[in-house]
């Protein structure tokens, strides 16, 4: 699980994210990104987080995204992101989506 914190106001700080997620997801395959403590994201950040996830799609990982405050929700609701990030209400949520990968391939 990857805690955010904060604000993600620039494409550098959403890179920081994304490289922290590659580097580690291609070895668990599955990951959670917390935003509960993030305060506000800006467009540069959304468009890095859109990249990051169809990213870990075409790797065949899987990501998801919990806990987004509602200023946040707003924001993804208002540009259509949350109809491409895999957004869950909280992070226990968010792991009881995944499949554990034993069942994948059966």
């Amino acid at each position: 699980m990857l805690h955010c914190q904060s604000r993600i106001i620039s494409e550098r700080e959403a890179r920081q994210i994304a490289n922290t997620v590659s580097e580690i997801l291609p070895h668990v395959k599955r990951m959670v990104v917390d935003l509960a403590a993030v305060e506000t994201i800006d467009c540069a950040a959304l468009g890095e987080l859109v990249l990051l996830h169809m990213w870990a799609e075409a790797a065949g990982c899987s990501l998801r995204f919990a806990g987004a405050t509602r200023s946040v929700l707003d924001l993804f609701e208002s540009t259509s992101v949350d109809m491409v990030l895999d957004l869950h209400a909280s992070v226990p949520e968010a792991i009881g989506t995944m499949v554990p990968e034993e069942l994948q391939s059966a």
